[in-house]
């Protein structure tokens, strides 16, 4: 049986089951690239404003303005331009900075959880129709072989559409865990970044606090 006439015989709701399985495949493709890109680059990135920062903290500065494609320079540069905020007010900066990302992050997280949850339903709604459709042929007392033949094929073909939807969710499910747990390393990669951040911006606000008293 070709895979024409496998989705054909699964019934009317192969179709959104398809739809989801299109939809599922564009997002993985979306954030598999969003996390790729993250991970290869900004992190090199990164580690050369901390030391760049401790040397020339404008060069710094400018360097994040030309990559706030990158969460994390958002985060840092929301901190960096305080007007010589103390370090209680930088760190809530990074702090609210830092929960704003979030969404972006975790984007289209609901959508996979909805075809999760959604496509073994819509394969199991497809069996149920199919079986229906397979024993309303079978007449009480029936006991013909070409009959009991054709329910019998009926129920294979009817459980075209649950393997179809789990197979839509467990795919889903593989890449929607690996970009959770991409998302779970990356906050501990902000988290680490903003403390060392911190620390070299109390530095330099000590700095400046000396250079005020002795003016």
């Amino acid at each position: 049986m070709g895979l024409i006439n496998l989705f054909v015989s699964g019934g009317v709701v192969m179709w959104p089951l398809l739809g989801f399985s299109v939809l599922a495949t564009t997002l993985i493709f979306e954030r598999g690239l969003f996390w790729l890109r993250l991970y290869k680059t900004q992190d090199p990135f990164i580690q050369k404003v901390l030391v760049l920062y401790a040397k020339q903290p404008q060069s710094a500065i400018d360097s994040l303005a030309k990559h706030t494609d990158f969460p994390i320079a958002r985060i840092f540069l929301a901190a960096l331009t305080l007007e010589h905020g103390t370090p209680d007010d930088f760190r809530l900066a990074l702090e609210s900075a830092a929960q704003a990302e979030i969404p972006l992050l975790k984007r289209f997280n609901t959508v996979f959880d909805t075809v999760i949850g959604v496509a073994p339903l819509l394969g199991l709604l497809g069996t149920i129709l199919g079986l229906m459709q397979s024993f309303s042929s079978l007449r009480i007392g029936d006991v013909a072989e070409s009959s009991a033949s054709d329910v019998t094929s009926g129920i294979g073909t009817a459980l075209v559409s649950t393997a179809a939807g789990l197979l839509v969710a467990i795919a889903t499910l593989l890449f929607a865990n690996l970009f959770s747990g991409l998302y779970r390393r990356q906050r501990s990669a902000i988290e680490a970044y903003s403390g060392k951040l911190e620390l070299l911006y109390r530095q330099y606000y000590r700095q400046y606090l000396e250079r005020q008293r002795l003016r």
